[in-house]
């Protein structure tokens, strides 16, 4: 099976500006998931698909293939990580030949594994699914979920789940972002990472399922590195 890593790394966060080549633990956020990939067989390359010359820059010292910078009609709030796949997966298979899968890696996630990756390749090709999606436990139980209307508390879902105790509820799931494995045909076909035929790859280190949004996640990647206490 031939897979291609694909990084989407967009400039100008607003929420943690320059994140992405950020120096977390000696060397830039996005370098973590390049390295996480390299020693995985069955990778053929890593794309980075970027806005922005620094970024590239530093993805291609880490080893990745950066070829171009993305259009300014992919980089825009209401793109979509959809889209810019595409983008990337259309110029590579155009470029250096047909690829089986995609495997999407979020540069936010840097303590991802190479391990977890192979596990995801491995449930990939052994149950053959559409895709397969990095998810942990839920630790704000949908059924203790609220909306707010007219200034009062009104719960997300129906249900006495707010009657049952914690420990009773059936487990909830919640996508990490860590990874998204998917056949290229799908993905052309139903543009979307998501697809009915998804399955799980249950990741239970809350360390490696950080996803680094803003400056107190950053904050709790450096203590994560450092082994502070985080308050």
């Amino acid at each position: 099976m031939k897979i291609l890593a694909l990084i989407l790394a967009r400039g100008g966060s607003k929420r943690c500006p320059g994140k992405n080549i950020r120096q977390l633990g000696g060397k830039p956020l996005i370098a973590w998931s390049i390295d996480a990939a390299k020693v995985v067989s069955g990778i053929c390359d890593i794309l980075v698909s970027t806005d922005d010359q620094a970024i590239a820059d530093v993805a291609s010292d880490a080893g990745a293939l950066v070829p171009w910078l993305r259009p300014a009609e992919l980089s825009s709030d209401t793109a979509t990580s959809v889209d810019a796949a595409l983008h990337a997966l259309d110029w590579y298979e155009g470029d250096r030949g047909v690829v089986d899968a995609l495997l999407l890696l979020q540069p936010t996630s840097p303590f991802r594994t190479s391990e977890t990756i192979k596990s995801g390749i491995q449930l990939f090709s052994e149950h053959t699914p559409d895709s397969v999606v990095g998810v942990s436990t839920s630790h704000n139980h949908p059924a203790w979920t609220f909306s707010i209307m007219n200034g009062r508390l009104v719960p997300f879902i129906d249900g006495n789940g707010l009657e049952t105790r914690s420990q009773d509820l059936e487990t909830a799931y919640v996508v990490n972002g860590a990874l998204y494995l998917i056949s290229t045909d799908v993905l052309r076909d139903q543009r979307t990472f998501f697809p009915k035929d998804t399955c799980p790859l249950m990741m239970h280190s809350r360390k490696e399922a950080l996803d680094i949004d803003d400056e107190w996640d950053f904050k709790m990647a450096e203590c994560m590195i450092g082994g502070e206490t985080c308050a």
